[in-house]
């Protein structure tokens, strides 16, 4: 492992290539491709950024700074059940792309921050109103 700080031996061409075959297949799916096309104008721009959010998540490089949580919440479009196809295609990639253990572990980190996300969609309230915190 290069980076002692890393959470699992990955590099960053190898986040890169998963970052861009994740997205081409969000592209041409039937439920996430219509919703990244509307928030998503420069691919390459947004899929470094991801790259970059996977390197600080995994490399523990300091390479990413944004709150994707706020931005998923503010895409009044983007909504908790989501992140279950986004995660099934993930997967699918990662285990094309990597070798198991890898694959496995990036898996793991993905889903779990892929229910923070689904969380705190599902406390999202609408403009104005009370949000729910059960």
């Amino acid at each position: 492992m290069t980076n002692p700080l890393a959470q699992f031996d990955v590099s960053r061409d190898e986040i890169a290539r998963v970052v861009a075959r994740f997205y081409a297949r969000v592209r041409r799916d039937p439920v996430l491709g219509p919703v990244f096309a509307a928030h998503v104008r420069d691919w390459p721009a947004h899929e470094e950024k991801i790259a970059r959010f996977w390197a600080n998540a995994i490399l523990r490089e300091r390479v990413y700074d944004g709150n994707p949580m706020q931005v998923h919440k503010a895409a009044q479009d983007v909504q908790p059940e989501h992140f279950a196809v986004w995660l099934d295609l993930f997967d699918e990639v990662l285990a094309e792309e990597l070798n198991e253990e890898t694959a496995r572990r990036w898996s793991a980190l993905a889903h779990r921050i892929g229910r923070g996300f689904k969380v705190g969609l599902e406390m999202r309230a609408p403009p104005g109103s009370v949000p729910k915190l059960r």
